[in-house]
């Protein structure tokens, strides 16, 4: 099989369905039009920047390169993260991008040179789609359990503060709010693992049938994906959380917030 090239033309027939969902905001005052219109712009931009510089770094097959341009990632996705979860007492940028940065390029690492099996491990045809996929899908669950876990503290703040008056670290103060964080964060996932092939066909294997590769080893790789994807989320949500509870709470277990 081989892989139809999509012209400008056919990318700006997709216009249509931006213009649509555009006019829907618009009749139902929904206020989204701008959001919408920047959104496109920089699907666009960002898009065909990131498709250059892959380019770019997969011609030099250079480790540190790749490595630099992972960071660069997880870098963005913390920054995301930051714009997500409004919250101005507890700094969030900093703790987020050191325990993704570090925890994913681990698992990105044990995907490609252990389950895949690639050799070198940084081959950037599989470290960075997989790493990407790593980072995308842990990003949207970590924005989830932050936004849960501040929230929570708030609503619960009476009860928090009266487990550490009688003498509770916060640690035990918080137990079952990390719990139901970390739970809300990882829900998506484990949706996605009892759907996956029912509902629909997810983004890797599409792509891979696109490029006409076969179905059966397509599926192969999306079940690696579903796979790591969990693990992921779990280990950026556990690591994230378990930091950023730390940081509303002072040396001596008093709350911040």
């Amino acid at each position: 099989m081989n892989v139809i090239d999509v012209g400008p033309l056919q990318l700006a027939y997709c216009l249509v369905f931006i213009l649509i969902a555009v006019a829907g905001s618009f009749s139902l005052k929904l206020g989204l039009e701008r959001d919408l219109i920047v959104g496109t712009i920089r699907t666009f931009a960002q898009l065909g920047i990131i498709g250059y510089v892959l380019k770019f770094i997969f011609d030099l097959d250079n480790s540190w390169l790749i490595l630099i341009l992972f960071a660069f990632m997880v870098f963005w996705a913390a920054h995301a993260i930051r714009g997500r979860v409004k919250e101005e007492k507890v700094a969030i940028f900093i703790p987020t991008f050191i325990s993704m940065v570090s925890s994913y390029t681990l698992v990105s690492i044990v995907v490609t040179s252990v389950i895949v099996q690639v050799k070198p491990w940084y081959t950037p045809q599989y470290f960075i789609p997989l790493g990407g996929m790593i980072i995308g899908n842990s990003m949207n669950a970590i924005t989830i359990s932050l936004d849960h876990l501040f929230s929570d503290i708030r609503k619960q703040r009476d009860e928090v503060e009266l487990a550490l008056c009688l003498g509770a670290t916060y640690q035990e103060a918080t137990g079952t709010i990390l719990r139901d964080t970390i739970r809300a964060g990882m829900i998506p996932s484990i949706n996605s693992l009892m759907t996956v092939g029912l509902v629909s066909i997810p983004g890797m294997m599409t792509g891979q049938i696109l490029a006409g590769a076969d179905p059966v080893i397509a599926i192969k790789y999306q079940i690696i994906v579903m796979l790591m994807l969990v693990a992921s989320t779990a280990i950026g949500s556990i690591i994230v959380v378990n930091v950023m509870r730390r940081r509303c709470f002072t040396r001596a277990h008093q709350l911040v917030l």
